[in-house]
């Protein structure tokens, strides 16, 4: 498979009263076809984010985008634009990672989440000491991950409710 050099096809996901920012790497191939965030049918991040606030899991782009502001959940990734085979993190190279201020500057943003090493890799090389927020990195709810069965990221999660019950 052949490098494409991939542009970030669709803004974040957030409001002024988005107070974790989760972020991805990069949309995956069936993401950026469908222009929005975990797209692939068996990433499990709508299922699991849906059992942390004990929701039904979100179908349509406007439920998943309602779902993720109802409970203040800002949603970004942390590259920009790279060169990537298909969906493989693994491949990725020449990046240019994603301004984060705007969101930081439009919400009240106070807790990043990184969903999965890649994403948690790319934040503290890049985003992390501008920022100043540590990242708490979570297993990747991507299909790739097998090691990590639904039961096993619920419960990892879970921390995700937790930040947002703390007082701001």
């Amino acid at each position: 498979m052949e490098y494409e050099h991939i542009v970030h096809p669709f803004g974040p996901l957030f409001d002024k009263k988005s107070r974790v920012l989760v972020l991805g790497s990069l949309p995956s191939v069936k993401s950026r076809e469908q222009q929005f965030f975990y797209g692939h049918p068996h990433n499990r991040y709508w299922p699991v984010l849906a059992a942390v606030f004990q929701e039904p899991v979100p179908k349509t782009i406007e439920e998943k985008k309602e779902l993720a502001l109802k409970h203040h959940v800002a949603m970004w990734d942390t590259i920009y634009s790279c060169d990537i085979r298909g969906s493989s993190d693994s491949s990725i190279k020449n990046v240019v990672p994603t301004d984060l201020r705007k969101i930081l500057e439009e919400s009240e943003i106070s807790h990043v989440i990184c969903n999965g090493k890649t994403s948690g890799n790319y934040y503290h090389r890049y985003q992390e000491k501008q920022i100043g927020i540590p990242a708490i990195v979570l297993p990747s709810t991507s299909p790739a991950n097998a090691a990590w069965n639904l039961e096993r990221l619920i419960g990892e999660w879970k921390v995700l409710k937790e930040l947002l019950s703390e007082r701001v």
